[in-house]
Parts: C-alpha cells; sequence; structure tokens
C-alpha cells in the first residue's frame, strides 16, 4: 500500500506547485497592500508632531532673542552698577577679592599702598667706670658717647645695668601712583615706639612699660622734589655698618633727620633744610643751648657715583649759625642792659662710601670734617659754636669718621666690625675745660638670621669718652637683639 502511494505523490508534485504559488500570491497581495498602507499612514503623523514640534521651538527662540535684545538696550540706557564679587568672579573666573573698593579710596587713580617694618627686642649689659648713666636716659638704651660718664668717680661710682626693651620698633607706609601725564607721585610716613609718656605708669619700667609714636619721617615726592622730612642730604644712609646697636659708630657719623625741600636729578641732589644752632655759653663747659633766630635755612649739595663695586659720595654743607638774647629793660638802680645777637658761616664736607671686596665682604667709611658743624655729628656730641665774652660766636672745629668691615660666613651667619673716632678743636679759654675733648668706639657684632627676615644679633661695644681737663670715661656693653622685618 505505501509501495501504490509513493509514485502517484512524486508524479503530482510538479503540476500542482505553479497553482499553488499563484494561489499564495492572490491571498497575500491585499494583505501586504494593507500593511503598507497603515505603516505610511503612521510615519506621516509622526512627520507632522516633529514639524510641530520644530515651529514651538523656533518661536520660543525668536521670543527669547526679542527678550535678551530688550535687556541690553536698557541696561545702555541705564548707569552701570558696581561689579560684585560674586560676579567679577563668575565673569572673569578669578578669585574674588577681599573687599570691592580700593583700601585708599580718595587716593588717585591706580596708587598702590605699602606697608612695612619691623618688631626689635633689645637687650643690654652696661657697665661703666666712672659714674652710672641714668636710667630711662637714650644712653641706657643705645650707644650714645655723650651720655658716657666721665668725671664723676667720687661722686657716683661706676656699675652694671641690664636694660630690655621693644620701643625701637619700627612702621611705615608708603602710597606711589602715576599720573596720565606721567608724573611720579610718592607718600612717605614712618614711625618707632621711641616716645615716653607723662603719667607714672606710662612710658617708664614701673608697670606697663608704654611708649608714644615717635615721627621719624613724613614726605612726599613729586618727580625729582621732595618735600618734608627724612633724613639730611648730608647725610650717607647707605654707608652706614650693619650694626646691632641702634646706630653703631654715633660719634663718627653725621646723622639728622629734619624737614627740607630737595630736588635730585642723577647723582646730583640739593637741599635747603632746618636751621637749628647749638651753642656752648661763655664757660659752660658742656652745656647746650639751641636757639632758632637764623633767617637762612641749611644748605646742602650731594654727588653719590654707584656702580658694581659698590657706591662713592661726596657732600658739602654752607650753614649759617646765629643766636640773641632779649634786652632788659632798666630800673633806677639798675642799667638797661642791651640785646645781643651775633652770627656767623658753619661749613662742613664728608666723602663716604661703601667698597665691595667680592660678594662677601665689603669696607664702609665715612670721613667728615669743618666748622660749625656740631651738631651734625655724632648726635650732637660737641656744639657748634660758643660764645666769647662779648656776646660773639666763635665756631667749633671737628674731624670726624669711622671704618667698618662686614664679612659674610654663610647666607645665615654674618659678621661685623667697625671702629668709630670724633676729635674737636675749640677754644678752652671760652668753652672752660669740661667740655668733651673726643671720643672713640670698637664694635664686633655676629648677626645669625634662622630664617628669612629674621635676626638674632650680639655686639660687644667699647666706648670712650674723653673731656678737655684730660678726664675720661669709658663704657663696656653687650648689645643683643631679636628683630623681624616685614
Amino acid at each position: 500500500m505505501s509501495a501504490s502511494i509513493a509514485p502517484t505523490s512524486k508524479a503530482a508534485s510538479p503540476r500542482r506547485r505553479p497553482l499553488a504559488a499563484a494561489l499564495l500570491v492572490a491571498l497575500a497581495l491585499p494583505g501586504m497592500a494593507f500593511a503598507q498602507t497603515a505603516k505610511e499612514k503612521e510615519l506621516e503623523a509622526r512627520v507632522a508632531q516633529l514639524e510641530a514640534m520644530v515651529q514651538q521651538l523656533v518661536a520660543q527662540q525668536q521670543q527669547q532673542q526679542s527678550q535678551i535684545s530688550e535687556v541690553k538696550t536698557a541696561q545702555a540706557t541705564a548707569p552701570a552698577a558696581p561689579a560684585t564679587p560674586a560676579t567679577a568672579t563668575a565673569a572673569t573666573g578669578a578669585a574674588a577679592p577681599i573687599q570691592s573698593t580700593t583700601i585708599t579710596p580718595t587716593a588717585n587713580p591706580n596708587s598702590k599702598f605699602s606697608y612695612g617694618g619691623f618688631i626689635k627686642l633689645d637687650a643690654s649689659v652696661t657697665s661703666t667706670n666712672d659714674g652710672d648713666i641714668p636710667d630711662g636716659t637714650v644712653g641706657r638704651l643705645f650707644y650714645v658717647p655723650k651720655a658716657i660718664p666721665v668725671g664723676q668717680g667720687d661722686l657716683r661710682e661706676g656699675g652694671t645695668d641690664t636694660d630690655m626693651g621693644a620701643n625701637f620698633s619700627r612702621f611705615w607706609f608708603g602710597v606711589d601712583s602715576v599720573t596720565d601725564n606721567d608724573d611720579k607721585l610718592k607718600a612717605y610716613l614712618e614711625f618707632d615706639l621711641f616716645g615716653g609718656g607723662s603719667t607714672a605708669f606710662t612710658g617708664n619700667e614701673v608697670a606697663t612699660n608704654t611708649y608714644a609714636l615717635t615721627l621719624r619721617q613724613a614726605y612726599v615726592q613729586w618727580n625729582n622734589w621732595l618735600a618734608g622730612q627724612t633724613w639730611t642730604n648730608f647725610q650717607d644712609t647707605a654707608a652706614l655698618p650693619d650694626t646691632v646697636d641702634f646706630l653703631g659708630p654715633t660719634e663718627g657719623t653725621v646723622f639728622v633727620r629734619q624737614a627740607q625741600l630737595r630736588y635730585t636729578n642723577g647723582p646730583w641732589s640739593f637741599s635747603m633744610e632746618n636751621p637749628e644752632t647749638v651753642y656752648t655759653p661763655f664757660n659752660g663747659n658742656m652745656a647746650q643751648i639751641a636757639g632758632d633766630d637764623g633767617p637762612m635755612p641749611d644748605f646742602t649739595a650731594r654727588y653719590t657715583a654707584k656702580g658694581d663695586w659698590g657706591h662713592f659720595g661726596v657732600a658739602g654743607l654752607v650753614r649759617q649759625l646765629k643766636y640773641q638774647t632779649a634786652g632788659v629793660a632798666g630800673t633806677p638802680t639798675t642799667p638797661a642792659l642791651p640785646s645781643i645777637e651775633d652770627e656767623s658761616t658753619g661749613y662742613g664736607l664728608s666723602v663716604s662710601g661703601k667698597f665691595n671686596l667680592g660678594k662677601n665682604d665689603d669696607i664702609r667709611y665715612m670721613v667728615t670734617g669743618g666748622s660749625g658743624i656740631g651738631r651734625y655729628i655724632g648726635l650732637a656730641l660737641n656744639n657748634d659754636a660758643v660764645l666769647d665774652s662779648t656776646g660773639d660766636l666763635d665756631n667749633i672745629d671737628v674731624i670726624a669718621g669711622f671704618v667698618g668691615w662686614r664679612h659674610v660666613f654663610t647666607p645665615k651667619l654674618r659678621m661685623n666690625l667697625f671702629y668709630s673716632r670724633a676729635e674737636y678743636d675749640q677754644d678752652v679759654d671760652l668753652t672752660g675745660l669740661g667740655i668733651t675733648r673726643g671720643a672713640q668706639s670698637a664694635h664686633a657684632n655676629l648677626i645669625y638670621s634662622p630664617l628669612p627676615k629674621l635676626d638674632l644679633g650680639a655686639e660687644l661695644i667699647w666706648g670712650q669718652r674723653e673731656l678737655e681737663n684730660g678726664d675720661r670715661g669709658e663704657l663696656n656693653r653687650l648689645q643683643t637683639h631679636v628683630k623681624y622685618n616685614f
């Protein structure tokens, strides 16, 4: 049975295949046409939806642009408001400033404000052989040769004293600016605490050690001109040794700060400075009288040459010395005394500088000589002039100077050795024998800087003052300090 069925199936297959295919196509065409029509309708619906969304986005964008244009127009017509720190940060990406306005709102545009100074603790042990230096005086705080006791051994024995203080700490303010016309302006103020109080508990060592501000410098510069108080143009501050003591070679140094008008052009500078005549009364010995009776300012001129080798300066000083006393009206029993006045001319020359002996060594020096210039040297170690018996001024001559050697062992350790001296030529018949004839000192110090701007220093000082009668007094001191510059 199975054998009869199999041939019949094989013979019929070729005849049935075309018919079956035709029937399948006929049946499938209507369904395919229907399916294609549905997909097209779905795609057309999606395209229409996308077109609507695009038109909506375009409309929103046009509306935003219109609003931005209106805001810009309003900002252009409205006054500008200062940017806040947050706005500035968002616009520039920079860190927000501490404050949105300048620290000097009344200063010139583009002014630069600066501040600095140092904190300094001084401590010293002082020994004298011919009397004590009184407590609370400047001679106990730093080396002042005029303060060395002489001729007091029979009345007050010498002794040893320890002193400590922070009143030589200092601070300063400066403002620099350049105008649209390239004019350079500078203002400078400098103070220390070397001032005393007047109450029982201020300005002394009893309780609070409180001290008042002391004005050191206050001046303004306009291009080549300077007006105000600063170092005298007769002084070369760049030649001063590196010291632990406040000044160091005091007796050999020109040292004055005062009001002046100065003009500087390249290596040249000229000044008119505050006049002050300091004189010794007839047979007044160490008496010192200061008077401001002269109409003429002190005139100075300086030339300074600079280079890699160091610097060299020469300065001249011309001044009028003058004093006057008021007359005394007579009485029926006493005659009237007329007023007395006299004047003379003082003059001086100073040579100073610093000479480099390599990167680790230099020599510093100053030599000053003249007549009638006593108050400019050694913190007025001696006077400008002396009065004779008739009231005329007689100038006192002086020659003074110092020389020092500075050596740098390492970037943290340096050493200074220097010697200073002053000699005076005066008529002892007019001054008396109790006036200073001369003074000298020798100094050696080591200064160690364990950290940048921090100095630890120690200085050995020997000083001597001699009177015209031959008496001499000596001082030995160990001066130390801790000083931080900022």
